[in-house]
This record gives C-alpha cells, sequence and structure tokens, in this order.
C-alpha cells in the first residue's frame, strides 16, 4: 500500500482520533497498515493481533472505534471474527480488508456485519475512503467487489417493492451504492440532510432491508443502478 497522504481523507477535527485495531496475519501487510494509518492524525492504532481469536479477545478489551480485518485468518476466519465483534460491540465499526473475491466469500463477507469491505492491494486513499464512509454511516463496497457482485450472483427475485422507488429515491440509493455519507449526498443533489435521511428510510423500506450496505447489494444485484 502507498503511504501517499489522502486529502479526502476526513472526520471532524474537534473530535477524538478514532481509535483502530488491526486484524492481520502477514506481518507485513500488518506493518505497511500500521505505517499508512498512522500518517494520519484523525486515526490512533490502539492494538494488532494475528489471528481471529485474538482479534476478537483485543476488541473486547481494547472497545475500538474500528478494526481492519483481514478474512484468512488462523484460528478464527474474518468473517466469524466479525460477528462476534459486532454482536459484542455493536457501535464498533469493522472494515473488512481482503484478497478473497470468489462469490461464496463475498456473500459471506456481506452477510458478517462488517460496515465497509475493501481489497488488499488497493491504493490508501480507497482503504480511507471505506474507513470515512463506514464512520459516517454510509455502505462502502470496492469496486471490483461490486462487479463481483454483478457478475457471480443471479438475480434474486425482489424482496421488497423495488419497482416503487421513485425517481429522487433512485439518485440517492446510486450514490449510497458509491458509498456516499449522508452529508454528501445532501451536497450533491442539493438536499437538506434530514431529507436525505427521510429517503433513505424509505429505500430501505422499500428494499425490506435493514441497512445501507443490505440496499446496496439488492440495488446491484437487482440492476436499480
Amino acid at each position: 500500500m502507498s503511504s501517499n497522504t489522502v486529502s479526502s481523507f476526513n472526520l471532524p477535527t474537534d473530535a477524538a482520533p478514532l481509535r483502530v485495531l488491526i486484524v492481520e496475519d502477514d506481518p507485513m501487510m500488518q506493518l505497511g497498515l500500521e505505517q499508512s494509518l498512522m500518517t494520519h492524525p484523525q486515526l490512533q492504532i490502539v492494538g494488532q493481533a494475528e489471528d481471529g481469536y485474538l482479534g476478537v479477545q483485543a476488541a473486547l478489551k481494547l472497545k475500538p472505534d474500528l478494526v481492519v480485518m483481514d478474512i484468512g485468518l488462523p484460528r478464527l476466519d474474518g468473517i466469524a471474527a466479525t460477528q462476534q465483534i459486532k454482536a459484542a460491540l455493536p457501535e464498533t465499526h469493522v472494515v473488512m480488508l481482503t484478497s478473497h473475491k470468489t462469490e461464496t466469500e463475498i456473500i459471506a463477507a456481506l452477510s458478517s456485519g462488517a460496515d465497509a469491505y475493501c481489497i488488499k492491494g488497493a491504493s490508501v486513499e480507497r482503504l480511507l475512503n471505506a474507513i470515512a464512509a463506514a464512520v459516517e454511516g454510509a455502505a462502502y463496497l470496492d469496486p471490483q467487489i461490486a462487479r463481483q457482485v454483478i457478475e457471480n450472483l443471479k438475480p434474486p427475485s425482489p424482496t421488497g417493492n423495488t419497482a416503487n422507488l421513485s425517481g429522487r429515491e433512485l439518485e440517492v440509493l446510486k450514490l449510497m451504492v458509491d458509498g456516499l455519507s449522508n452529508p454528501e449526498i445532501a451536497e450533491k443533489l442539493y438536499l437538506s440532510p434530514n431529507t436525505v435521511k427521510t429517503h433513505v428510510r424509505g429505500i430501505m423500506n422499500k428494499l425490506a432491508v435493514d441497512d445501507r450496505v443490505q440496499a446496496a447489494v439488492v440495488a446491484l444485484r437487482s440492476g436499480l443502478v
């Protein structure tokens, strides 16, 4: 990963640094992540773990704001570890960082409760965008994962009332799939944040989903965007 400074990554300057736990079994990858992330004053590395079991234990002890989680981990894989962390610490955000891109692994990752999904080897900017999106409550799917979802999954029978999405809701949904947060969507579409929140709730109700990531997956699989 390149360590270039990314000006687009931004958290409130008056907020405490985001406390980050790295769970990665490859020592070189772990070091690269640490060096890349610690250059940003808004991020504070509070711990590292080399397998899923230790990652869960570290999360329970440290209660980080965010976990950067590999999937292919010894003892306990990243998907199971994420499920355990989210069950115990629902406010902790998890960014899945992985080289796994098969259909089965994508589905498992999407159902694990992680907030964002980024492919190893991507730029630091993309990882930081995933982190920022997760913290802001937006869905983030790496473009490579999004393509895999489209190419490898057969369109399912719609689980919700997809045909009844309004034109404005479709605009908001596309920007959700692109990983934009509510404030960014509001700025892009010249709407108030409250109006965007209303549209997001309406979209999730019509698609019969519980969160933004599920909405993004349904949108991609159904060809809505």
